[in-house]
């Protein structure tokens, strides 16, 4: 004989799958809609209009149809928040420790560096005290530094007041901005071109300011598609303009050097705010203007 049904609320039965719904539900408690968005992601809506394919007379097809009235989201997919005026909200914790140490501090960090520079000769096999060696722990430890000294600047100080107020609306092009950076999956170079362009909303920028700005990211560990999609939002939030359009083409020494070696193989990557993102025939324009010659 069954067991008599309990009126208490922790005998009801289980529904299968309602389980996993639960605990789906808590995983995504924590995330909250930020800016008016949803809270599944950070994409603005798509502004929505009747599509012009539908007729009302087609049987079959409703009249409510709708498609897209721009191209893109507005404002790009990114877990990041928008980049702090100091530069130093990406990439890393110990990007101000570096930037304010004093000089008995950056002495140890060089120090320590070509201590593990010294001890990577030694795990390749090789003996750091030959002569040709002898020095190089130090040099690569200097040159490391260098290599990333991105993580010692910001966009204040980048910028220095150079923003100027100017009644101009139409289309800038910062082309061929040479790029040196470091993957940070194998510590090896990425060397490529930037192209930058903007409209202005009455305020520009010193020319040589925006490759300073790539210059300043590309100086720290990096992927290609953060760096592309940092330097776009920096400038984004200096001038606020009607739209930033960042195109990067590179070669990765990680592609060329081992893996697959594909001595040939290029990656363009691009980050498009504002109106590149919502018209097709801006973007076109810049896309058009800013790579006609590399083709």
């Amino acid at each position: 004989m069954p067991p008599a049904a309990s009126n208490s609320p922790s005998a009801a039965p289980i529904i299968p799958g309602k389980q996993q719904l639960i605990e789906g539900d808590k995983l995504f408690a924590s995330i909250k809609p930020q800016n008016g968005l949803s809270a599944q992601h950070d994409i603005a809506p798509l502004q929505l209009g009747k599509s012009r394919n539908v007729s009302e007379n087609r049987p079959g097809i409703s009249p409510d149809v709708i498609t897209p009235e721009v191209s893109r989201p507005s404002t790009p997919y990114s877990l990041k928040p928008m980049v702090d005026f100091d530069g130093l909200s990406w990439p890393s914790l110990g990007t101000r420790e570096r930037l304010e140490a004093t000089p008995d501090e950056a002495a140890a960090r060089l120090n320590k560096l070509s201590g593990a520079i010294k001890t990577l000769l030694e795990c390749i096999g090789e003996d750091p005290n030959r002569e040709g060696l002898l020095d190089t722990p130090m040099r690569y430890a200097n040159a490391m530094l260098y290599f990333t000294k991105g993580y010692e600047e910001n966009l204040k100080n980048i910028v220095n007041n150079a923003v100027f107020q100017e009644n101009h609306d139409e289309l800038v092009i910062v082309k061929d901005i040479e790029v040196f950076s470091m993957c940070e999956h194998h510590l090896v170079p990425f060397t490529g071109k930037m192209h930058i362009g903007y409209i202005p909303n009455n305020k520009v920028l010193g020319l040589s300011k925006f490759a300073r700005i790539a210059e300043m990211f590309a100086r720290r560990l990096q992927l290609q598609e953060r760096l592309t999609k940092q330097v776009a939002m920096a400038i984004e939030e200096i001038l606020q303009p009607q739209g930033v359009a960042v195109v990067m083409e590179s070669a990765h020494l990680c592609m060329v050097m081992r893996g697959v070696e594909k001595t040939t193989a290029t990656t363009t990557t691009s980050s498009m705010l504002g109106v590149f993102r919502k018209s097709t025939r801006t973007r076109e324009e810049f896309m058009h203007l800013a790579l006609r010659n590399n083709r």
